[in-house]
């Protein structure tokens, strides 16, 4: 438009387009290519989701397994009597009737059924 209109004296800074219309065929391109990005960012938005989630599986892992081994380094046979022991002294106490049945090592009541 410039070429075609300088020698008549006009210079034109900036042109406003309000409506194009484009080919069908174009148009259709265009809104497939358009729905194959939004696709490939939502597999790689659900790539990342599952890889935080498999990572934060692995912190409670972790997490789970240092609590079990502080918890294996302070456990002796003493102490599971002892709390065996404990444990039925207040079961004894309860107003509730009951029967218990061990072999006087475990510390769990054994089930008759």
């Amino acid at each position: 438009m410039n070429e075609l209109l300088a020698s008549k004296g006009f210079d034109i800074q900036a042109v406003l387009l309000k409506s194009i219309n484009l080919p069908a065929r174009l148009s259709s391109a265009i809104e497939d290519k358009l729905r194959a990005e939004q696709q490939i960012e939502e597999l790689e938005f659900l790539v990342q989701r599952e890889e935080k989630e498999a990572n934060r599986k692995r912190v409670e892992a972790k997490g789970i397994r240092d609590s079990q081994a502080i918890i294996n380094e302070g456990l002796s046979p003493m102490l599971i009597q002892f709390q065996s022991i404990e444990a039925f002294r207040e079961l004894s106490k309860s107003p509730n009737t009951k029967i218990i049945i061990t072999d006087g090592k475990a510390p769990v009541m054994l089930n008759t059924n």
